[in-house]
Parts: structure tokens; sequence; C-alpha cells
């Protein structure tokens, strides 16, 4: 093969967009090695068919094979080799795809959370509405409440029960408890941690939340005087003559988990309401 159909190492990183590091290392590897290296200068020569590697190698790089996988490609292999590592990293790329799909998922619902917070507190939205819940299925666990909200919320009991069933959390904390009424007096020892899962659960494993009308109110700072809230809630359901349930469900929108300042925690009050009075 003549000299001047051959094209140098410096003709080929511009017409290949390749380094010249990266083409030596792909000759070291054994992927795409020149067709003549001189005796004299040791530079380097690479023919048109060999270039056409290229091409390929980039593609399989894009595809996620490494250089070991890509000699075996390059070097003519039967189908079945072929097959057998395609097939291979389909699957290798679908669980990296789950891995992926699992975090963004996280990352986007507490980003989602922060947002609602700043929005709430920006705008001082603190009074009481009406709102449908839309009907989820939850994981949950049963736990005594000692008025310790951060041990509460950030719950290790809870934390280990959901790596037990191998899953997956997202989304605020919900916890609902029992008697609102008992909660405000300093006598609610119950409650019910929930939050959504990422993977499928049992049924057994979950329950409902929602799927009613609840009577819904921001509260802005420390949890310690979120009486203050139930109590706007409270007075709001007399005044507009609607009954409501005894159980309530706080929503920790942002908490200990996004800020150590309790001035900027905002929980969601919620209490299910009932038909209009008489």
């Amino acid at each position: 093969m003549r000299e001047s159909d051959l094209y140098s190492i410096g003709k080929v990183e511009e017409l290949c967009n390749l380094s010249k590091k990266a083409l030596r290392y792909y000759d070291k590897m054994g992927i795409l090695s020149p067709d003549k290296v001189s005796d004299e200068s040791g530079y380097r020569y690479y023919s048109k068919k060999t270039l056409l590697s290229v091409p390929m190698i980039k593609y399989y790089k894009q595809s996620g094979f490494k250089l070991e996988e890509m000699k075996a490609f390059l070097e003519g292999t039967s189908y079945s080799v072929f097959e057998k590592s395609f097939r291979n990293k389909i699957d290798e790329l679908k669980a990296e795809e789950s891995e992926i799909g699992l975090k963004l998922k996280s990352i986007k619902d507490w980003y989602d959370l922060i947002m609602e917070a700043q929005t709430v507190i920006e705008n001082e939205i603190n009074e009481v509405s009406i709102k449908y819940i839309d009907s989820c299925r939850m994981i949950y666990l049963d736990q005594d409440f000692k008025y310790d909200y951060m041990d509460s919320i950030i719950n290790i009991e809870f934390t280990n029960y959901i790596e037990s069933k191998s899953n997956a959390i997202t989304g605020p904390v919900i916890i609902k408890f029992p008697s609102f009424k008992d909660k405000m007096n300093g006598k609610c020892n119950k409650m019910k941690i929930m939050q959504e899962t990422i993977l499928k659960c049992k049924e057994c494993e979950t329950i409902e939340y929602g799927g009613c009308m609840v009577a819904s109110c921001y509260h802005i700072g420390s949890h310690e005087t979120i009486n203050e809230t139930y109590k706007k809630i409270s007075n709001w359901a007399d005044k507009n003559k609607y009954t409501y349930e005894e159980s309530s469900y706080e929503r920790y929108v942002t908490d200990y988990w996004t800020t150590k300042n309790a001035d900027k925690f905002v929980t969601e009050v919620m209490v299910k309401i009932g038909k209009y009075k008489k």
C-alpha cells in the first residue's frame, strides 16, 4: 500500500474527530491499529478501510459497550456472540434505567416539595380551604407518638421497615393521628406514618389515603405551634357549619429533611370534612 494512500495520525484526528491519545489507546487495546508505522519516525498511518471502523466504535461506545467488548464485534465474530452480548447489554441497561428512574423521581418529588413550600411562605398561604385528595395507596407503619416530631418524621424504624420490603419511598412523609383533639391536648400516643413508594407494594402492606374532601391549611413554622392551625380549621368548620372527623393528617412539605430553620417548616394540616350542618 502506498504511503500516499494512507492518512497520518494528525489527519485521522481531524477527519474522525478523535484525539491522538485516543487513537494510541485504541491501538494499544487492539481495536484500531494503524496499517503502517514508519521505521524511521514511528509515525502511524491509517487506510480509509481501517478508518471505517471508527463510526462502528463510536456507535458501540454510545450503546454502552466497553472497548474489550467491541474487539470481538470488530473482528467479525459470529451472530451468536452478537446475540449474547447484545442481550446481556440490554439487561444491564434496563437495570441502570430503573435505578436512574428511581433517583430521578426521588429528586423531582423533593424539588416539587421545596417549590411548594417556597410558594406558601412567599405568599403567606395559611388560610383554610376545601380540597379533594386523590385516592392512592401508601405503605404505612403504626407507631407510638411521643410529641418528638424530629424522631417521628426522620423515622429510623420506618426506614428500616421500607428496606426490609426491598422498596424505596418518595414524596412527603404523612402522619395520621386518630384524634386531633387528643393531639392538641397532649394526650395523643398513637400515629400512623405513611409515604408513597416508588416500587409496587403488596396490597396487605399498604393503606388507602385520600379519596375524600378535606379542610386543608398550611402551617408555617415550628411543629410546636401547630395547634394554632388545628384551632383555625376547627373554628372555620364550625363557622361554616361543616362536620369533621376526629382523625387528622399532617403532610410535612418541608421539615428537618430540608432545613434546620424551624421558622421555614411548612406542614399541610388536613381534616376530613362531612356533610353540611343544618
